[in-house]
């Protein structure tokens, strides 16, 4: 019996453990066939409903088509452009004229700062419409919203925050989303002023999202920056003048959840409910500031004005999409460059074109997986996942689920669970090029036989991803594909070489401000320029993040001595023509050739009229640019090259008054003379007696036919150089131009040295960003030329700082006659032809704000300017 009863409980436990084993390889395998081998039922979005997808239509899809702004009717019955703002009108009006004497944000002068525990939940269109009626009563009310963004490719709104005096009102976005145009009339509504706290991006949610415009609005964040406040975080408003703590943690909750929990609510109606308490007692502020500060009746400032006009800016504002050449290559870019810096000495692996190859492959899927999906990148697949998938070259499904799961120390996404065999199939180096292989996985998640479900957000995904492949290389098919395939290849190749040399390796706007002593915001500028006032205790510094100073002396330009908005008005680093921010080049609308010659207070680093420009946009506006210089030249009978140049000192001084063909011939090219003298001075020994000679005569023409020696060869060489060019040849060998002309030494060296003894660009006058500005004088000319000219042709004296190569004397002399005929009035004038030209062939749309066509860019200098007259003459 005990035999029995043991061999019984061994069977037992031997059949526990085959089923224990059985059940775990079962897991295994459908664990493994799950991620590795989705059927067509498998992608999550068939089980996990996003809340946006119950909407009927969005406005903004993550298709690559651009965003489309509501059309609104003009008095005559036409439709405005769609690239300008349906409510630019009204603004402007507010803009000009403002209502200052409807800031009276609290009737009766009463408020309980005691936040009740009543509110209304609108969550119906009925109940909507009754709060539209509410507000349209109402003179002022405030605004606050709550995005998501973690679950969505654009983001979405999830919540808005509405109060009164009386009420606060929490709008559900979600259950409203199709009907939330039922506010567009109040938001819009001049004679209702509408109160936010940091309202850059609220205004481009509710276009976004709504179609909803503000117009007439008071940003308490633009008051804080008024009134030189340490902080300007809502934080900061309502701890000290409410006294009111508030949770900012809460920020970054899933807004989408419903119902919100208590604390959630909490947190966003006080957000709302205390903004017409601060609005008041800000407003209050703002107007005795305005009165103490005012030290006489013709001081006209008012700090209330100046709070609402900056406010109102806000609302010009416009949302647009942000572009790139193509998907996902800004963030694989980035991704690089960090990675890269993060390494230091062991960067050989970012080095490598494979490494690189798969950082690009891998963001242009996730691009692609976001849209598919409305999912954030950051949410399909991290940086962080991006960098070890192309480090560590994993070689199974597996290895790829355990490297994501160690570098997000969390479980991938539901994205990479559902669509592992195409990352696997990316780092194994089994797929096509990115422009053939993407089309297919799009088609394999949206197609016929998709494994994804469609949804507003990626239905127009497939005609307009296709548009944005072929956008890149429309030209037509050719029989020899393959060459026509190598030059799309070489083309694109200089684009990123040119691209990887040329841009900007660094921001170019670092919107440091810089604050008068009476508090009034000067203008945006570069860090370099703070750092100037502060080192030289000019200047105190009154914030850090982002750095602001206030001047501790009365500055001699003021942005409203101008009349223009462009100086105190932040700018952001992207092309300002298509949007693009992954690379721009700085690009001057007025050319060099002729804005060097301007007189200095109509050009000594105004940045008015230089922007920043993607490759593409560079090249059209460059080329609108050298159409443009033909037509000028055209006009005013000025060739845009030189023809000729001959050394004044042989020159007789008759010719050049003839009409006769003798003053035609006289002289020589000046890039034959150059490329003449070079050839001399470095072969002249070696080459044949008949090649020496022919170069020889072609210098001679040059010296008036006169015999040459290695001296003037050597002057000769540096005719046609610019002034880096000559520098260069200096360093090169040795000398200095001062052992050879005493004139080239002098105007050099005030060239070299007149930033690093002076202030920083533009001296005390700051209404400017400095960082975009730079010595022009290496340009196409100079603002010293004692050269004479006649029918193209020049008597050169040795004194210039013009390369006679490109189109600086023709500039010069264009500039000369516009200030001879027509005074500075015709320079202005110039400039505005020029900036029509530039906007004509770009059509920019992110120009920043206060850029005008008809800037008059007139400045004066104060007196730590290195352009003060009176300073100069102190100098010298």
């Amino acid at each position: 019996m005990v035999v029995n009863e043991k061999v019984k409980l061994a069977i037992t436990v031997a059949t526990l453990v085959a089923a224990t084993v059985l059940l775990a390889a079962e897991y295994r395998r459908r664990r493994r066939k799950q991620t590795s081998s989705p059927r067509s039922s498998s992608c999550y979005l068939h089980s996990d409903k996003k809340p946006q997808f119950g909407f009927k239509r969005v406005l903004a899809d993550n298709s690559y088509s651009g965003f489309k702004h509501l059309k609104k009717k003009l008095e005559d019955g036409g439709d405005k452009p769609s690239n300008c703002h349906p409510y630019e009108t009204e603004i402007t009006a507010l803009l000009e004229n403002p209502r200052l004497d409807e800031f009276e944000f609290l009737r009766g002068g009463e408020y309980s700062l005691e936040m009740s525990d009543s509110y209304v939940w609108v969550e119906t269109e009925f109940e909507l419409k009754k709060l539209a009626e509410t507000l349209a009563k109402e003179k002022v009310f405030a605004v606050d919203t709550e995005q998501h963004s973690l679950r969505s490719f654009l983001g979405f709104t999830a919540l808005i925050q509405i109060s009164t005096q009386e009420e606060d009102f929490l709008v559900d976005t979600i259950a409203l989303h199709d009907v939330m145009s039922i506010l567009r009339p109040v938001f819009s509504n001049p004679d209702i002023c509408k109160v936010f706290h940091g309202a850059d991006n609220d205004v481009l949610w509710l276009q976004r999202d709504f179609h909803i415009y503000v117009v007439n609005m008071l940003d308490t964040a633009k008051a804080c920056e008024v009134l030189a406040k340490p902080q300007r975080s809502l934080a900061y408003l309502l701890e000290s003048v409410c006294g009111v703590g508030t949770n900012k943690l809460l920020q970054r909750e899933d807004w989408r959840q419903r119902p919100l929990s208590e604390e959630m609510v909490r947190y966003a109606r006080t957000d709302a409910h205390y903004l017409l308490y601060i609005a008041d007692s800000m407003t209050a502020e703002l107007k005795q500031r305005g009165t103490e500060d005012s030290s006489s009746t013709d001081d006209k400032f008012s700090f209330l004005l100046e709070a609402s006009r900056r406010s109102n800016m806000i609302c010009l504002q416009l949302y647009t999409k942000e572009t790139e050449d193509f998907p996902g290559n800004a963030a694989a870019s980035s991704l690089i460059y960090r990675h890269l810096n993060g390494h230091g000495d062991n960067s050989s692996i970012s080095l490598d074109p494979k490494f690189q190859e798969l950082v690009r492959e891998l963001c242009a899927w996730r691009d692609l997986m976001a849209r598919i999906h409305d999912e954030s990148t950051r949410y399909v697949l991290s940086d962080q996942a991006v960098i070890a998938l192309a480090s560590n070259h994993p070689t199974t499904p597996e290895d790829i689920h355990d490297s994501i799961s160690q570098a997000d120390e969390s479980t991938p996404s539901a994205v990479i669970c559902s669509h592992l065999d195409d990352v696997h199939q990316m780092t194994q180096h089994k797929l096509s090029k990115l422009d053939v292989i993407l089309p297919l996985v799009l088609d394999k998640c949206l197609g016929t036989d998709g494994t994804c479900p469609i949804s507003v957000f990626n239905y127009s995904l497939l005609v307009n991803f296709n548009t944005k492949l072929t956008h890149r290389s429309s030209a037509p098919p050719k029989r020899n594909g393959h060459n026509n395939n190598l030059k799309r290849f070489t083309r694109k190749t200089s684009r990123d070489l040119f691209v990887k040399k040329f841009s900007c390796k660094a921001p170019v706007y670092h919107n440091c401000r810089i604050y008068a002593n009476d508090g009034r915001l000067l203008c945006y500028c570069d860090r370099r320029k703070l750092e100037w006032y502060m080192s030289r205790g000019l200047a105190k510094l009154v914030e850090e993040d982002p750095l602001a100073i206030m001047l501790l002396f009365e500055p001699k330009g003021r942005p409203e001595d101008e009349g223009n908005d462009f100086y105190i008005q932040s700018k952001k680093n992207i092309c300002v023509g298509c949007g693009q921010g992954d690379h721009y080049l700085r690009y001057r609308i007025i050319p060099s050739c002729y804005r060097v010659h301007f007189p200095e207070h109509l050009k000594s680093h105004r940045s008015h009229d230089i922007v920043l420009l993607c490759v593409d946009c560079h090249e059209v506006a460059h080329a609108a640019a050298e159409r443009y210089k033909k037509e000028v030249a055209a006009e005013f009978g000025i060739p845009l090259f030189v023809r000729r140049v001959m050394d004044s000192k042989e020159a007789n001084g008759t010719e050049c008054e003839s009409t006769g063909g003798e003053s035609e011939d006289a002289g020589v090219s000046p890039l034959h003379l150059r490329t003449a003298a070079m050839a001399l001075l470095r072969h002249g020994n070696r080459m044949p007696s008949s090649r020496r000679e022919e170069l020889l005569q072609t210098v001679k023409m040059y010296y008036g036919g006169r015999d040459v020696t290695e001296e003037d060869l050597e002057k000769a060489l540096l005719i046609g150089m610019s002034p880096h060019e000559r520098r260069k040849h200096e360093r090169k060998k040795g000398v200095s131009v001062k052992q050879e002309n005493s004139n080239i030494v002098a105007t050099d060296a005030t060239d070299a040295n007149g930033f690093e003894e002076g202030p920083p660009p533009g001296g005390d006058d700051v209404n400017e960003e400095s960082s975009v500005v730079v010595d022009e004088s290496g340009g196409d000319g100079a603002p010293e030329l004692n050269d004479t000219q006649c029918n193209g042709n020049i008597l050169h004296q040795q004194n210039s700082k013009l390369s006679l190569l490109g189109h600086g004397p023709h500039g010069k002399q264009v500039v000369e006659y516009l200030l001879k005929e027509h005074g500075e009035d015709g320079v202005r004038d110039f400039c505005q032809r020029w900036r029509k030209v530039f906007v004509d062939a770009l059509h920019p749309r992110h120009l920043p704000g206060g850029w005008d066509v008809t800037h008059s860019g007139r400045r004066d200098f104060g007196e730590f300017s290195v352009y003060n007259p009176t300073k100069k003459v102190s100098t010298g």
